[in-house]
């Protein structure tokens, strides 16, 4: 196992929302942005990943029509190797499938890989589309709602909650995997690790250099 990729999305931090007091709207606009907290757990677990088997890379990747620097580099100081992102104004209102489309592109860009993490759904939308459609596009095995991961030889194996069981999974890599709050507590960044994220690399693409 060489190569872990976490989709990351940076989100709209529902806990500062405000409304507008006329329209009673949610300003959406001028909200501040997070890594949404399911993708932390994705990344968190492929730390953990890498921790037990050794001999792993984690690429982190995003797709954002804003400035995204925050985020990649609190991946990096939490333990990812690389950052990419694609960011591109056009990509304002994309919609699931088209962000679907951009991940799998930027994915075929980077190149071999064993496991694709993303969160089970995102922070502010709850959609909960994306990874079921960027598994469909790489036509890779999937196991969504996972709260248990481990890899065994070429294999994951996984835990998964349904409404009235539990029910473990075998898929063979390179899979995608979509992880639930409950597979485990996000690390917090030490000073040192902080220090560390400063030197690793963060690419940026268009979509152009997709060729999408």
């Amino acid at each position: 196992m060489n190569r872990i990729i976490v989709c990351l999305k940076q989100a709209v931090d529902v806990s500062q929302l405000k409304a507008d007091p006329a329209t009673r709207q949610l300003l959406i606009a001028g909200a501040p942005r997070k890594m949404s907290d399911f993708d932390k757990n994705a990344l968190e677990e492929a730390i953990r990943i890498k921790e037990k088997v050794g001999d792993v890379e984690i690429f982190t990747l995003t797709v954002t029509f804003e400035d995204a620097k925050a985020v990649l580099r609190e991946a990096l100081a939490m333990g990812a190797d690389k950052a990419y992102v694609v960011y591109d104004p056009s990509l304002k209102d994309i919609d699931t499938s088209g962000t679907a489309y951009i991940l799998a592109e930027a994915i075929k860009k980077i190149g071999g890989f064993n496991l694709v993490l993303c969160g089970e759904t995102s922070l502010d939308s709850f959609s909960g589309l994306v990874g079921s459609r960027l598994a469909e596009l790489l036509n890779l095995p999937q196991i969504s709602s996972v709260r248990k991961l481990s890899v065994n030889g070429d294999a994951v194996v996984a835990e998964r909650a349904l409404e009235d069981a539990i029910e473990t999974v075998k898929a063979k890599m390179p899979a995608l995997i979509t992880v639930t709050r409950e597979i485990n507590q996000p690390r917090i960044p030490s000073l040192m690790m902080i220090m560390k994220a400063s030197k690793k690399e963060i690419i940026a693409w268009t979509v152009a250099d997709l060729g999408v």
